[in-house]
């Protein structure tokens, strides 16, 4: 304090450098001379809080588009129908054209396909249900269900002891944006005696993946 009170009487100044001496010590009380420094560092802790802030934002926005920005979700089932479906000359899409879900858009009741929105691994589930008129009559049923024009899992059934039968699949599958999965009707093969909501098909997304 001595040499400070020194330097200020020999020189005539205060050796502050950049700091507000004149502030401290001709203004009000409470004035620190670092006053114009810590206003600085402030305002760029702030700035740089805001620049955090708004990173932190994007990323939010970026894992809610990969976890949760698309939902991929369909069911769908076979319509009532006093006749049979079939036989068919070839292996033909069955077309569940009774719609109660389609997240995503994904399902196609026209062609009886789902077609992929996104990568991803995907859970489906296919039942099927047939009845025949009277007791002697021939269950004969074969569905498969497809992945890009290949096999992943079938169901059949071929007897005269049933007068009618039904069973189901669930499988877990990964596609490509743009793959297709469908359940098929063999050809030569029918479903008969269809009751609502027995004949059914559904999927979703279980978790997005990179490409």
């Amino acid at each position: 304090m001595l040499k400070f009170i020194k330097d200020r009487n020999t020189s005539g100044e205060l050796p502050c450098l950049k700091w507000d001496c004149e502030c401290a010590f001709k203004r009000q009380r409470g004035c620190c001379c670092a006053n114009h420094e810590l206003q600085e560092a402030e305002d760029q802790i702030f700035m740089r809080m805001m620049d955090l802030s708004t990173r932190m934002y994007q990323l939010g926005e970026s894992i809610l588009e990969v976890i949760g920005g698309i939902r991929v979700a369909f069911t769908a089932s076979l319509s009532p129908r006093a006749k049979c479906l079939g036989p068919v000359t070839r292996n033909s899409p069955i077309p569940y054209d009774v719609i109660t879900l389609n997240q995503g858009s994904g399902y196609n009741p026209a062609l009886g396909i789902f077609t992929a929105p996104r990568c991803g691994l995907y859970s489906f589930s296919f039942s099927v249900y047939s009845k025949v008129d009277m007791a002697g009559e021939r269950m004969y049923y074969k569905v498969q269900l497809m992945r890009n024009g290949e096999v992943v899992a079938s169901i059949w059934e071929d007897n005269r002891e049933d007068s009618e039968d039904s069973s189901s699949q669930a499988v877990v599958l990964s596609l490509q944006q743009g793959g297709q999965v469908y359940v098929e009707l063999l050809s030569g093969r029918q479903l008969c005696g269809n009751v609502a909501g027995l004949n059914t098909f559904s999927g979703s997304l279980i978790y997005p993946t990179l490409a």
